[in-house]
Formats: C-alpha cells, sequence, structure tokens
C-alpha cells in the first residue's frame, strides 16, 4: 500500500500550530513498558512525542514516511530521527520497550504495521496509539467548529479520517488490551492561533487548493466575528482517545 503523505507540504505549519500533549500521559505510559531502554514514537511528525519520551527513556528512535516533516522535527540528543516507513524499518528486533503513535495510525497499513510491532517489540512491551477529535471551547465555537468540519470541509478529508472521528473505537487493533485513565490537551490561545491549527489540517489545504484562500478566509472571518476581541484568550481542551495493547 502506497504511503499516504497528507502532511508534508504544510509541515512547517503542522510543527507551528500542534497542541502540547500532558506530560502525565507519557508518565502513565512509561509506567506500562517493561523497561526505559528504548522508544519507538512511529509517526513522529515534528517529534512532539519524541521529546517527551526522550526525558522517561534512554533512547528513542523517532521515524516518519515524510522527510519533510523529519526536517522540521525537535532534536534531542537521545532521539535519533529516521525518514522510514511504520512498516518496514531499521529497528533491531525484540528490542523496543514502548512503541507509541500520536494521531497516525489510521495511515498506516495496518497488517504489515502490526507485524513490524510484533517484530520489534519486547515480548511484554507496550504499543500505544491515541488520538483526539473537536476541540472544546465555547458552545457557539464549537458549533462553528463542527459545521466547518462536517460542511465545509465535507468531501475534502481522505477516507480513512473515518477512525479518528470514531474516535478509534472501529480501528483494527489485534492485541491484549489495556484501558487507560482519561486525558486530554489543554491550551489557552487566541483566534489566530486556532486559525493557524485549522489551517494545518490536510483538508484545509485540499478546500484551498481547489476552491482558492478565500474558501477558508471567509469561515476564518466568521470565526473571528464570534470569537470577538482577536487579542482574547479562551481555555480549548481536546480529549484523548486510545488504543494501548501488550505484546
Amino acid at each position: 500500500m502506497p504511503f499516504r503523505d497528507y502532511f508534508s507540504t504544510q509541515s512547517k505549519e503542522y510543527a507551528q500550530h500542534r497542541p502540547s500533549y500532558p506530560e502525565t500521559m507519557f508518565d502513565y505510559l512509561a509506567s506500562l513498558a517493561p523497561a526505559k531502554k528504548l522508544a519507538w514514537d512511529c509517526g513522529t511528525g515534528n517529534g512532539q512525542a519524541a521529546l517527551a519520551l526522550a526525558g522517561r527513556f534512554q533512547q528513542v528512535i523517532a521515524t516518519d514516511a515524510s522527510a519533510t516533516q523529519i526536517e522540521n522535527a525537535f532534536p534531542h540528543k537521545r532521539v535519533s530521527y529516521r525518514v522510514e516507513p511504520s512498516e518496514k524499518t531499521t529497528i533491531r528486533s525484540n528490542s523496543v520497550d514502548l512503541i507509541t503513535v500520536g494521531t497516525a495510525v489510521h495511515w498506516f497499513d495496518f497488517e504489515p504495521f502490526y507485524a513490524e510491532v510484533r517484530r520489534v517489540g519486547k515480548l511484554g512491551g507496550i504499543l500505544a496509539v491515541w488520538t483526539y477529535s473537536f476541540p472544546l471551547i465555547e458552545p457557539e465555537i464549537d458549533r462553528w467548529l463542527k459545521h466547518f468540519y462536517w460542511e465545509t470541509l465535507a468531501g475534502f478529508w481522505p477516507e480513512r479520517i473515518h477512525y479518528l472521528e470514531e474516535q478509534y473505537e472501529t480501528l483494527p487493533f489485534p492485541f491484549e488490551e489495556v484501558q487507560p485513565p482519561k486525558f486530554e490537551m489543554e491550551a489557552t490561545w487566541a483566534v489566530d492561533d486556532l486559525i493557524g491549527f485549522l489551517g494545518s489540517w490536510s483538508a484545509v489545504r485540499k478546500l484551498v487548493e481547489t476552491q482558492g484562500k478565500s474558501a477558508f478566509e471567509g469561515p476564518a472571518k466568521e470565526l473571528e466575528r464570534i470569537w470577538g476581541k482577536q487579542t482574547k484568550e479562551r481555555a480549548i481542551r481536546w480529549p484523548l482517545y486510545f488504543r494501548i495493547g501488550k505484546i
């Protein structure tokens, strides 16, 4: 199956406008691992999760099939970045304590990826995949976001986005599962921050390429009107949804 590259063309924007995962989430995932020697962050993107893992593991291998994403990743002395597909890596067999995939596994070729997980993972190692859905802000803004996603961007999302929309509940996941506590991302943003985040979506890039900049600028102006004062900051939450399994 060919690599689905939906983010390379906006990799700088992707790196600049991602909300941060909570540190408590990485503490929890590290606590599940049989050791703290090696973690693999797969589909690493800008390396956000890899950096968090580097504070908890002796070594982190961070892979992404997109060379452009890796070029924009954050460097760290304990993180080794590699341009490699998730389904076939140069990682040594039976070496990895924790494998993580943040909001990316739905793009992978599942069976070969899970075979690679079993090859590189230690017996008793952990695979943790997660995603997030709509940001939660305030009722009127939340309604605008849902209309923008479901109506304005209808037809511009890749087919596999349905796994994200279903909060990974329908994701094929052939492992003995662990049920985690609840986690969510939090940020305090002005409207320009939110617009930058939306602009990093692959469907927005496709919308603009197909219909022109005004197709995004118009809805963004409506969001600014609803938001109010442009410099006003609001609290934003993204609930996280997990599938965690033992190897």
